[in-house]
């Protein structure tokens, strides 16, 4: 297909900036540039040996913007990042915060940033370029986004990736790091999308390449839900008026809950869902177990409550009644959900990305989800606690307010059709722990001022 969307090139073009030598210094600014990144897993850590394996021009020119696709080494192994760098020989201040730095004189800038440049990739998907190993996709049935001056302006709360909103019409998310195969985070959506579910927002389009002979997803197009707020913002903000008798959000959780179950069958519906086998149950208490030493390893503030978290994730191995497992979100939690005007909507479905792609691909019960919700009710609480360790009553309005929103999410799952949580008592205690156990994880590497949220949950559990 011819390359539609590239514009003629500047007498200078992309040529002095793609020699080896300018690779070689863009790559040199990259190594400090990622571990200040908030998407990069690494953060902070020293960065070395950092691997160009696929780079292609989309525009030349300038704003000239390049598509790189770098592997950088993490203390798990390496792994592949996605970069898409835009060239300016002037930056306009409005750039200067997404600055890699200059070479021969030229600023290379993250150009996801760049409206002009996110207008590319716009372009790209609404005429499905090809470009080298790129493949920009559209939906037959999206609508025409492309040429209709629809900036594309970056969401500041994103941390795993970076998404771009045009106009309030279509988001599209940039996968920032990258893995090979059918990524849930498209797979699911469209899915159920194709089934007329109103609890995903329709894919439009995405764009992907090929690694080594394997699919790898790049970003996805997606339905933008104008006017819609995202849980932990609406959560927070009923958490400071939780002085009243009853608040709003207790209703709230009570639909979100039976959103979840609708986004369950949902799921089920599309996927399939089976009883986990004994064997099963057992290895799943086991990797629990595993992953538990590892995190008193770390934090050894865990330790004291070792013998009862152990004992939780022991029952569910002698658990008697079918558990029964399914695709489910995975990485569920009030800033993955959206208020729409219609009712609550659920976002990326790609999953921790930590976790390996094909256990995001497997099933599990869907109590995870709902483990995961539990413990953001009790984060939204317990976040207004920092810095007021000492304030009795401001901790029993906030802990009143889980309970009413735990009660109230728990009877909405049930009464829409999802397993009831009060009945299976033993494995959600087990997986909101484990969840847990892995907030203490995640908050010690990364944001050590609120560890003392999952350690104070786990130490009243």
């Amino acid at each position: 297909m011819p390359d539609s969307t590239a514009r003629p090139a500047s007498p200078l073009g992309l040529a002095p900036l793609t020699g080896r030598d300018a690779t070689a210094a863009l790559l040199e600014l990259l190594t400090r540039w990622l571990p200040r990144q908030r998407w990069f897993p690494g953060r902070g850590d020293p960065l070395a040996d950092l691997r160009l394996i696929s780079d292609i021009p989309l525009q030349t020119g300038y704003p000239a913007l390049r598509h790189l696709i770098v592997e950088a080494p993490l203390r798990a192994g390496r792994a592949a990042f996605q970069v898409p760098v835009g060239y300016r020989p002037d930056l306009p201040a409005a750039l200067e915060s997404a600055l890699i730095g200059s070479v021969d004189g030229v600023a290379c800038y993250d150009a996801l940033h760049d409206p002009e440049l996110a207008d590319v990739l716009l372009r790209g998907i609404s005429e499905q370029r090809v470009a080298g190993r790129l493949r920009f996709v559209r939906e037959p049935d999206a609508p025409e986004l492309a040429g209709g001056g629809l900036d594309g302006r970056v969401l500041g709360a994103e941390q795993s990736n970076t998404s771009l909103v045009f106009a309030d019409h279509a988001i599209l998310k940039m996968l920032r790091r990258l893995f090979p195969g059918a990524n849930p985070d498209l797979e699911v959506a469209d899915a159920l999308a194709r089934l007329g579910s109103t609890r995903v927002a329709a894919p439009y389009g995405w764009i992907e390449t090929d690694l080594d002979g394997e699919l790898v997803l790049l970003g996805v197009l997606s339905k933008f839900l104008s006017g819609a707020s995202d849980g932990w913002t609406l959560a927070l903000a009923s958490v400071r008026d939780s002085a009243a008798p009853s608040t709003p959000f207790a209703a709230e959780a009570r639909l979100l809950g039976q959103a979840t179950a609708e986004l369950h069958a949902d799921m089920a519906a599309a996927f399939g869902s089976r009883e986990l086998t004994a064997a099963e149950l057992a290895e799943l208490a086991g990797d629990m177990q595993r992953k538990l030493s590892e995190a008193i390893d770390l934090v050894p503030d865990l330790a004291p409550h070792e013998a009862r978290i152990r004992a939780a994730y022991h029952a569910i191995g002698q658990l008697s009644e079918p558990v029964s497992a399914q695709r489910i979100h995975g990485d569920y939690h009030l800033g993955q959900v959206l208020r729409a005007p219609y009712g609550w909507v659920a976002l990326d479905f790609e999953g921790e990305p930590a976790v390996p792609l094909s256990v995001r691909r497997g099933v599990a019960p869907t109590l995870r989800d709902v483990a995961g919700m539990l413990r953001s009710f009790d984060y939204a609480a317990r976040h207004e606690l920092i810095g007021e360790p000492r304030d009795g009553a401001l901790a029993e309005q906030a802990g009143a307010w889980v309970r009413r929103c735990h009660d109230a999410f728990c009877a909405g799952y049930a009464a829409a059709g999802g397993i009831d949580p009060a009945q299976h008592a033993a494995l959600l205690r087990a997986l909101t722990l484990e969840k847990a156990v892995y907030e203490v994880v995640y908050e010690y590497r990364h944001r050590p001022s609120w560890l003392p949220i999952p350690l104070g949950f786990v130490a009243a559990a």
